[in-house]
């Protein structure tokens, strides 16, 4: 039984759970409050690096999401959510990428005042609605006459995206202006 160690609010951990979801996998699910319950020997023994989410496969550990999501994608490859082509596969994989390196970075300059709490600096966030609006753009260049990124079916290029994409509106950016929302 697959077992997925996970916060609700996280972007990582919705990542894994929408990709078991899905796949149509069985699986158990198992919060870790991110307030220290993830320096508990219990979880450090799971994951030393106490981040979630985490996944374990018949006693396997697997963490970092997107390691965890290549791992599902070759372990349960029904339904395939990456790309055979090598060009689709790309398109694919740049979206997952940019979406970690570029835009979640981004939208977590806005997590003060998602959280209700006093706003950050001026000059940060705007920087941040720069990038923002730099990676939707690029994302929208790499949308073609098919419905998902690089392929007819759901790819983990959406999954990962839409993690994120799907909360920019609640820290004001809107998704009015792009194809993708």
């Amino acid at each position: 039984m697959l077992t997925l160690y996970h916060a609700p609010i996280s972007p990582n951990s919705r990542r894994v759970w929408i990709t078991l979801l899905e796949k149509g996998l069985e699986f158990e699910l198992v919060e870790i409050k991110v307030d220290g319950e993830q320096f508990k020997p219990e979880f450090l023994a799971i994951n030393p690096f106490h981040h979630i989410p985490v996944l374990v496969d018949d006693g396997f550990n697997i963490v970092e999401s997107l390691a965890i999501l290549d791992y599902l994608e070759v372990r349960y490859p029904t339904p395939a959510m990456l790309p055979k082509d090598a060009k689709d596969l790309a398109i694919a994989r740049i979206v997952q990428l940019v979406t970690v390196n570029e835009l979640l970075p981004a939208a977590t300059t806005f997590l003060p005042e998602f959280l209700g709490l006093p706003g950050g600096d001026p000059e940060k966030i705007e920087k941040a609605q720069q990038k923002i609006t730099t990676v939707l753009k690029f994302f929208e260049s790499l949308l073609d006459n098919r419905p998902y990124f690089g392929s007819e079916n759901l790819t983990l290029a959406e999954v990962v995206a839409g993690t994120v994409v799907d909360v920019l509106p609640s820290v004001g950016i809107s998704l009015s202006d792009w194809s993708l929302d």
